[in-house]
């Protein structure tokens, strides 16, 4: 495929933007405020650097905690940690953010510019959370700043991914400012509903998908409703060779698979080679929770039923609200085609994501959900500091962009440009 450059905005740990890699795609900048997931953008790069110079070797010493997160970075050319930008998409911070891509192309063209604004604002689990339905919040419009980098790289196409709830927002009035917008800008754009399970993905998770063209092009646009990939398999399958561990328990830095990989988690790129298990670790819990998660698993291995919140005896019940969120206790049940929506939350309590295995009796892993993610195992997720990144993991994966579902997306885009 041809080395299409593009610029990922918004680009969180990375999910849109692996599926654009593995598609042949090439990054010039990654524009991301929380320097959390800009370290775990630096990691990736480091990866596919090393993959590709022939020096995996480095790090895979790094996954294994041989070497530091430094001595790899060190490893690769200064210039791709530089293409990661840790700012924030904004009037106050854009200069800054041109200059920094602009040393990155030279005189080279933009050909797509990818990536969605933070979705609070838009979704509906946000606004009802917040005291006035999000109005006013500025999170609203990052999408004029987003017209503002098509204004001025000019890219063939871009990609904008969201939740469904930006067609409602505002009663629809950002979803026609931003078409009106981008028109003006001279985008046309078309918009799609897509369902991550469509492409693979064992995950129930529903995402608005916008393709936007330069009017001067005319290009055929696919229905990306129309994709149907069928995974033929259940949750089990991104389960079944990891091995078991225990709420808190503190593993090594690395362990080692307890079976040879399936068919599901080698074409779906999860397994893919580096037989190297790194942050499968569970987050602890207390006596009450795990009592609550082993009664949520054994009704639902026994009656095939989720658990109600006020069926529970009440000394268990610590929640007044007993109107809403009565599923709050949810088992990834592994006996299903996809699971439940993984969303940032997890990076809080595990609760709405039990392991299905009532022995392990926790939450499900970072490295689970990731893996119902669609990220490979070879993705490492940082923190702000070395070694410190279970919460900031669990917060970046719940709001990524599945990698395969990129990845589908990606091929598509390739070929319109290949046109």
């Amino acid at each position: 495929m041809n080395s299409f450059k593009y610029i990922d905005l918004f680009a969180g740990a990375g999910g849109l933007s692996e599926g654009f890699i593995r598609a042949g795609f090439e990054p010039v900048a990654h524009v991301e405020m929380d320097k959390a997931a800009c370290n775990t953008l630096k990691t990736r790069a480091a990866y596919h650097y090393l993959k590709s110079s022939g020096k995996l070797g480095i790090y895979i010493s790094y996954l294994k905690g041989k070497i530091s997160r430094n001595e790899l970075y060190s490893s690769i050319p200064a210039e791709l940690l530089d293409k990661v930008i840790n700012l924030a998409i904004g009037a106050e911070n854009n200069a800054a953010i041109h200059k920094c891509i602009e040393r990155q192309i030279g005189d080279d063209d933009v050909d797509l510019i990818i990536g969605g604004p933070p979705c609070q604002a838009y979704s509906l689990v946000g606004r009802a959370r917040s005291k006035n339905g999000m109005k006013g919040d500025h999170r609203n419009y990052l999408y004029v700043h987003y017209a503002k980098f098509l204004e001025k790289y000019r890219p063939k196409l871009f990609v904008f991914e969201n939740v469904f709830g930006l067609k409602s927002a505002g009663n629809g009035i950002y979803l026609k400012n931003m078409e009106k917008l981008f028109l003006k800008k001279g985008y046309q754009m078309k918009l799609f509903k897509v369902e991550a399970n469509h492409f693979g993905v064992l995950q129930n998770r529903k995402r608005i998908i916008i393709i936007g063209w330069k009017e001067s092009l005319h290009f055929d646009i696919p229905d990306l409703e129309h994709i149907k990939i069928n995974a033929n398999c259940q949750v089990k399958s991104v389960l079944s060779d990891l091995p078991k561990v225990q709420a808190g328990e503190k593993t090594e830095r690395f362990l080692k698979y307890k079976s040879k990989t399936n068919e599901y988690l080698s074409q779906s790129f999860i397994r893919n080679g580096i037989d190297i298990l790194t942050q499968h670790v569970a987050r602890p819990h207390t006596k009450q929770d795990k009592e609550i998660y082993k009664i949520a698993v054994e009704k639902w291995n026994t009656k095939k039923e989720r658990l109600n919140y006020n069926d529970l005896p009440e000394r268990l019940k610590s929640h007044n609200n007993r109107q809403t969120f009565i599923d709050r206790f949810k088992i990834v049940a592994a006996d299903l085609a996809h699971s439940q929506t993984v969303v940032a939350h997890i990076a809080k309590d595990g609760h709405y994501y039990i392991h299905p295995d009532i022995e392990q009796n926790r939450s499900i892993s970072i490295r689970e959900a990731a893996r119902l993610q669609s990220f490979p195992d070879d993705y490492y997720f940082e923190g702000e500091k070395e070694n410190m990144n279970r919460t900031p993991a669990f917060k970046q994966i719940g709001n990524a962009v599945p990698p395969l579902m990129a990845y589908e997306i990606a091929k598509k885009i390739n070929e319109l440009l290949c046109q």
